[in-house]
């Protein structure tokens, strides 16, 4: 094993190959609190990527509605059962142990392989809610019924624990970009991918006996758009770009300004130690207890700037530019009246006002001498 810093754990921890950085990470923003589970995403991400046969269960992209929801069932719980003690100390370095550490002899990462039936019920528990509502009472603020919608595809973590597990070294970690990705014709189809990934994000095809995975949509990464789950989102949750490890965040990056200077989005369990690169905005309505162990220790301070961003005018202008443009935004400028958004050789590809003009027509029309309503 060796030693790698992981920048959310803020520590050291083991993993079985050296570091090694992209030149670029390809990181997602998701804004959980405006997901309506339209399931858009989901449709747009099957019907280009898995339609194939032995793909029916394979969803790369997935909504599900927390806390009961989860495809395929229990990833999540099944593999923090493992972890055991998952203890964060007062400067949000984790004290527990990653899937990397505690391992079982002759195992490179802790994991659990999900049965056929696991994959059965791709939307179980939607909508479902937690607790219940007391007889004649009323919502006021956070309370004790609550379920939020939480979308998921492959984190492209920086540790990956697919590719630390394959056997085969079938799994490789893209220099230009940080995509990762499986080499189909290496892989023997000895599921350690499936059983590794705490995330459940790479499936066996039965069909053709390989495993596969979400690809980043890199056929259109490398020609500067965004992927097909971001641009077809109906609610404008989701941003994709890029971050820089090695180097100083930049203020003109609108993923560095969200995850890395205002620490509004957060890794989804961090504890797992993969590191992912898929960042959460957590939901403001949800007990905190629950959002500690799903977003980690940082979730008090996210939640509280979220709340106060129309007060942060550089902030605001990087979510306004979510879901307005195919095009990746590399850097943008908070105007006087727009947030503008440029691709990497700094053209302008996005241009959106703080607010939107709205007419209202006079009630009475002398023209047509008759009476109008206004529905703005």
């Amino acid at each position: 094993m060796s030693k790698v810093f992981n920048t959310q754990l803020k520590r050291e921890m083991n993993y079985p190959y050296e570091d090694a950085k992209p030149k670029k990470q390809i990181t997602y923003v998701f804004d959980t609190n405006k997901c309506i589970a339209c399931q858009t995403c989901t449709v747009a991400c099957k019907t280009t990527w898995t339609s194939g046969k032995g793909e029916e269960t394979i969803f790369f992209n997935n909504v599900e509605t927390k806390p009961y929801g989860g495809y395929p069932q229990k990833w999540d719980v099944n593999t923090l059962k493992e972890l055991k003690d998952q203890q964060w100390d007062s400067n949000g370095v984790y004290k527990g142990q990653t899937v990397f550490e505690e391992t079982a002899a002759g195992e490179r990462v802790n994991g659990w392989r999900p049965t056929e039936r696991n994959y059965a019920y791709p939307n179980i528990g939607e909508d479902e809610v937690l607790g219940t509502l007391d007889k004649g009472a009323f919502f006021s603020g956070i309370h004790n019924v609550w379920m939020f919608y939480l979308a998921r595809i492959c984190n492209h973590c920086s540790y990956p624990a697919c590719l630390a597990a394959c056997p085969r070294k079938a799994i490789y970690k893209r220099e230009e970009d940080g995509i990762v990705l499986i080499d189909q014709s290496r892989c023997r189809g000895y599921k350690e991918c499936v059983k590794a990934c705490p995330y459940k994000k790479t499936f066996y095809n039965m069909v053709t006996r390989v495993s596969e995975k979400c690809i980043g949509c890199y056929p259109l990464i490398e020609k500067g758009e965004q992927p097909r789950c971001v641009t077809t989102c109906i609610g404008k949750i989701r941003m994709q770009g890029f971050m820089e490890d090695t180097k100083a965040p930049r203020k003109d990056n609108p993923i560095d300004m969200i995850v890395r200077i205002r620490q509004l989005a957060l890794p989804l369990y961090p504890q797992f130690g993969t590191q992912p690169n898929v960042y959460y905005v957590p939901p403001i309505h949800v007990p905190k207890d629950f959002l500690y162990q799903m977003f980690g220790p940082g979730v008090d301070k996210a939640i509280e700037i979220y709340r106060n961003m129309k007060d942060d005018r550089e902030l605001l202008a990087a979510f306004l530019l979510f879901g307005n443009t195919p095009k990746i935004i590399h850097s943008y400028r908070a105007e006087e009246n727009f947030a503008v958004g440029y691709n990497e050789r700094g053209d302008e590809v996005v241009r959106v006002p703080y607010s939107e003009p709205v007419f209202m027509r006079p009630h009475w029309d002398e023209t047509h001498q008759t009476y109008r309503h206004n529905t703005p």
